[in-house]
């Protein structure tokens, strides 16, 4: 019982000591050479000045945590998309018709992608410019999964 009176006395020394030095200003002065110096301790000078410590600013975790659900969703999709595309060329054989409709299938994408993309840089407002990039994304998104990852 005695050790734990003693670790508890310690452990609230310790805490008043640097809850002490948390809360000490902030020093500055310029030196005769011009050389500024900071410190936690009052200089013994007259000509310091305090300064004012801002609240640390905070992140909100949650749309990080949103944006990484989101990828790890995407990557899902891929995936998935992947395994059909492998099970489907060994079933089909990769028939000239099959490619040809791929082909066709990826040139549509393309173009759409050009025809966002010249819509994005001809102006826009808020709303449509929304709109058009909404559309670039899913368009590029579906042109990487069905063209490019194949």
């Amino acid at each position: 019982m005695p050790g734990s009176l003693a670790a508890l006395f310690i452990a609230s020394l310790l805490t008043s000591v640097f809850a002490s030095s948390a809360s000490a200003g902030v020093y500055t002065w310029t030196d005769a050479d011009g050389v500024v110096h900071f410190t936690d301790k009052q200089p013994p000078t007259r000509n310091h000045e305090t300064v004012t410590l801002s609240e640390p600013s905070v992140v909100p975790m949650s749309e990080n945590i949103e944006q990484g659900r989101r990828v790890t969703t995407i990557n899902q999709q891929v995936s998935r998309s992947l395994e059909r595309s492998d099970s489907g060329r060994r079933s089909a054989g990769g028939s000239k018709k099959t490619d040809a409709r791929h082909q066709k299938t990826c040139e549509g994408y393309r173009k759409r992608l050009d025809r966002i993309q010249q819509h994005l840089r001809a102006g826009y407002s808020n709303d449509r410019g929304n709109r058009l990039r909404r559309q670039r994304r899913e368009v590029s998104q579906a042109l990487s999964r069905e063209c490019l990852l194949r």
